[in-house]
């Protein structure tokens, strides 16, 4: 029996080309150039790129953005994830110097800024360790990898992460996002989980539905709308609680007046309870282990 008669004969094969077929067949066709076949009207929807881009198809670019990070991440085998937030102005520790010798000539209110965010370079060290520590941990349940280290694919703070994870032999997820300025993948991101957003909504979306612990570094607007988004979704019951770590006190306390949100009544006083204090990687992961039950 050929190879042609026993697919004729294949009970399970289904009878419909597949779309990479269809798209074959398509190209074979528009090699006979006539009007018709050099319209654009006549290319397949799910190659017709300017179709796809057009306003009306935002609920499904919507859809393809929540669908393909999904599969990739299903298909790699990631159960659950470490997402680590922060800062993308924060420099790594061996840079230190040189952004503080390259400061000395500016202008005060400048030069305090850069030395205002090296001396934040110590949170770099430790988003690093934090991502080593979970990573050598290589904690495996019901055959899923257990607290990929996740962070959004930038520089500083993000970086420290995927570097971490790198550090002890492991990968880890970047989820970048299309900006007007140049916003390319650190280094040390999973090649094939480096993965793209168009829509902030969709990249947060992400960001979260994976979780299973978030750990959160001095950061600017980015940092803090997903900080308190995170927050918002525990308080209000949309998510279940998890452990998020916020680390450094001394920033947090100066920027936001959480004490103040409890006395105004504007949250509650519990509400504080929904994220806890650490200022060293041990710290974090002693209490994510503890939330979950797991060897120190």
């Amino acid at each position: 029996m050929t190879e042609e008669e026993k697919q004729k004969r294949d009970l399970k094969d289904r009878k419909f080309y597949p779309a990479e077929k269809e798209a074959e067949f398509e190209k074979k066709g528009l090699a006979k150039h006539t009007p018709q076949t050099a319209h654009p009207s006549y290319k397949l929807a799910f190659q017709d790129t300017e179709f796809l881009l057009r306003e009306e198809l935002r609920p499904v670019r919507f859809q393809l953005e929540l669908l393909k990070p999904e599969m990739i991440l299903d298909e790699a085998g990631v159960g659950s994830t470490m997402v680590m937030y922060g800062s993308a102005r924060i420099p790594p520790p061996e840079s230190v110097e040189t952004a503080l010798e390259g400061a000395k000539d500016l202008p005060e209110d400048e030069r305090k800024v850069v030395e205002s965010l090296a001396a934040k370079s110590k949170y770099y060290g430790e988003a690093r360790k934090l991502a080593r520590m979970v990573t050598e941990k290589s904690i495996i349940e019901d055959g899923k990898r257990q607290f990929v280290v996740c962070s959004g694919g930038g520089p500083s703070i993000m970086e420290a992460a995927n570097r971490g994870a790198s550090d002890a032999g492991g990968e880890s997820i970047g989820l970048n996002i299309i900006l007007p300025h140049e916003q390319a993948p650190n280094q040390y991101v999973t090649p094939y989980l480096s993965l793209n957003f168009h829509y902030f909504a969709l990249r947060k979306m992400h960001f979260l539905l994976r979780a299973k612990a978030v750990v959160v570094f001095p950061g600017g607007f980015g940092t803090f709308d997903e900080f308190f988004e995170l927050l918002t979704l525990i308080q209000t019951g949309k998510m279940k609680p998890m452990p998020i770590l916020l680390f450094g006190k001394d920033f947090w306390t100066r920027v936001v007046n959480f004490e103040a949100l409890a006395e105004e009544g504007t949250i509650s006083k519990r509400d504080l309870d929904l994220f806890r204090w650490c200022e060293t990687a041990d710290d974090a992961w002693e209490h994510i282990a503890g939330f979950y039950k797991l060897e120190r």
